[in-house]
């Protein structure tokens, strides 16, 4: 007779895998502000590959660094409204308004 080994760790179910492009680019959130419900979603510092001007700040967010995409939850937008924010650019926006200090016919990044 013989005994198969016991199995110490639980089999990993296919349909349970992380997909890899949701891992990289994280998992949107709804999040709720003064303004409205926004989707939000955490972007890695090496998923970054382009730059990207933050609306709170106006400055530049380099690829590799750490961001978040906000957009409206609701149907009141579609992805041209995505914007790029530096995290704490985005957890202060209720403090403060955006900074926007180029004129309207510069060009915008993201």
């Amino acid at each position: 007779m013989t005994v198969s080994p016991r199995r110490n760790r639980p089999r990993r179910d296919d349909t349970t895998q992380l997909d890899a492009e949701r891992a990289r680019h994280g998992v949107p959130t709804v999040q709720q502000w003064r303004d409205g419900d926004w989707q939000v979603r955490g972007i890695a510092g090496g998923a970054s590959a382009k730059t990207y001007r933050c609306p709170g700040c106006d400055q530049e967010i380099r690829p590799g660094v750490a961001h978040v995409v906000a957009w409206p939850a609701d149907d009141r937008g579609d992805l041209t409204d995505r914007r790029h924010w530096h995290s704490g650019c985005w957890r202060a926006r209720d403090r403060r308004g955006p900074n926007l200090q180029r004129g309207r016919s510069a060009p915008r990044y993201g």
